[in-house]
């Protein structure tokens, strides 16, 4: 695992991408090569290596039960709300962990000011970020990746990591133990041992320049002696047991390179063939069905033809019964709404009928009923009586009238006659 190799700006851009002055406006214009768009996708998969370095999943996830982020999760935009939040988190926790006293940021407080925080941390760390603070509230973007890829570093920094360079480890290369029925080399072996190699990706093999070399020197090495007669001086027995211990290493394979050209050549050859072969014995069952076809058809269509005869008359009067049928159904709907019509006029007369009726049962209640000639005997009879009463009031009152105008005349009378009037009253006048 190694860190980016490229170093990422604060716009989000790599180191070397060319700059030019734009004409007249007198601003920047930043050429970005087609693959830009997709660095933060880098810088995203670098920035989760060095959390998993920092031990993120023990220290920060698990102690707030959080779910760990995917390889492109700030990338993409997935849930800005929860984005924001697992950014404002990890951003707290890095600072922290590179040396720096930092509040974990909550989730109801105000955005603005968590951003301005960690922008004012970037810095103090030396880092440039001139860019809106604007582009950190959506949660997600190279510069949300930006940030936190920075803030690891200086994490890493702060707790002395150092990147190291990989070591491969040693592959060796295992003896092949062959049975010894393969003692023999024929075509066939080597076809079959070639699919194997196709299929297995074997890697245990004698390499064939090795063994040219190791030829040559023998060669060599031959013809720097004196030419004698050759004669044998080995046993047949220890001869045959060292054929029968070296046979195991004589096998040789030859791999086959599959983006050989011959290789495909030779495989379309093949699969011509074998199309070949093939399409003639499709193409005999092919005839075969297409002959068979064509006389079901042919006899289809003479039974068609046979069955259309015999029942023309049987169609016709068919016709003539479906023209019937139609005449009929105009008539019925015809008449059917001369019904509906009539229909309606008898519940309009229907109604106009229960109506009179109404009326003449109310005139007629009203004439046989005798609980108003009742009440009008009542009301006179009542009449008579305030009348006596009345008689009688006025009687009384009457009376009491006279009573007082016959008081006041003998009153006028008696001092009319009086014969003596006292003197005082005289002298006084």
């Amino acid at each position: 695992m190694a860190a980016a190799a490229a170093v990422v700006t604060p716009s989000g851009l790599e180191d070397g991408v060319s700059r030019s002055r734009g004409d007249g406006a007198g601003e920047v214009v930043v050429e970005r090569g087609p693959g830009a768009a997709y660095h933060m996708f880098v810088v995203m998969e670098d920035l989760v290596e060095k959390l998993k370095l920092l031990r993120y999943e023990e220290e920060l996830l698990r102690k707030n039960n959080l779910k760990p982020p995917s390889r492109h999760y700030f990338a993409l935009p997935t849930n800005p709300g929860e984005q924001f939040y697992m950014f404002c988190t990890l951003a707290a926790w890095l600072i922290n962990k590179a040396g720096r006293p930092f509040e974990q940021p909550q989730e109801y407080d105000d955005p603005n000011a968590t951003i301005s925080n960690i922008l004012s941390e970037l810095r103090l760390f030396g880092r440039t970020a001139d860019f809106p603070p604007s582009k950190l509230k959506s949660g997600y973007g190279e510069h949300v990746c930006y940030v936190l890829d920075c803030l690891a570093e200086e994490a890493l920094k702060y707790i002395g990591f150092t990147w190291k360079r990989p070591t491969y480890p040693m592959e060796e290369l295992e003896e092949e133990t062959v049975p010894e029925d393969d003692a023999e080399l024929t075509l066939n072996k080597v076809d079959e041992e070639f699919v194997e190699e196709e299929t297995d990706n074997e890697e245990n093999f004698i390499d064939l320049n090795v063994l040219k070399a190791q030829t040559y020197r023998l060669d060599m090495n031959e013809s720097a002696k004196q030419e004698d007669i050759l004669e044998s001086t080995t046993d047949a027995a220890e001869w045959s047991l060292e054929v029968e211990r070296v046979l195991p290493q004589l096998k040789v394979t030859i791999r086959t390179d599959n983006k050989d050209w011959r290789i495909h050549v030779d495989q379309m050859h093949q699969h011509k063939s074998g199309i070949e072969s093939a399409l003639k014995e499709t193409k005999g069952f092919l005839d075969k069905l297409h002959n068979e076809i064509s006389r079901t058809l042919e006899k289809i269509g003479s039974r068609e033809k046979y069955i259309n005869n015999q029942l023309e008359h049987l169609v016709q009067e068919y016709r003539a019964a479906q023209a019937q049928l139609s005449e009929a159904r105009e008539r019925y709907q015809q008449g059917n709404g001369g019904v509906t019509e009539r229909t309606r006029l008898l519940s309009e007369v229907t109604e106009e009928l229960e109506k009179v009726k109404q009326e003449m049962e109310e005139k007629g209640s009203s004439m046989t009923d005798g609980a108003p000639l009742v009440k009008i005997k009542q009301s006179l009879t009542k009449l008579k009586q305030e009348t006596i009463q009345m008689d009688i009031r006025i009687g009384v009152v009457e009376h009491t009238l006279l009573q007082s105008k016959l008081k006041e005349k003998s009153n006028m009378t008696r001092d009319m006659h009086a014969t003596v009037i006292p003197e005082s009253t005289i002298g006084s006048y």
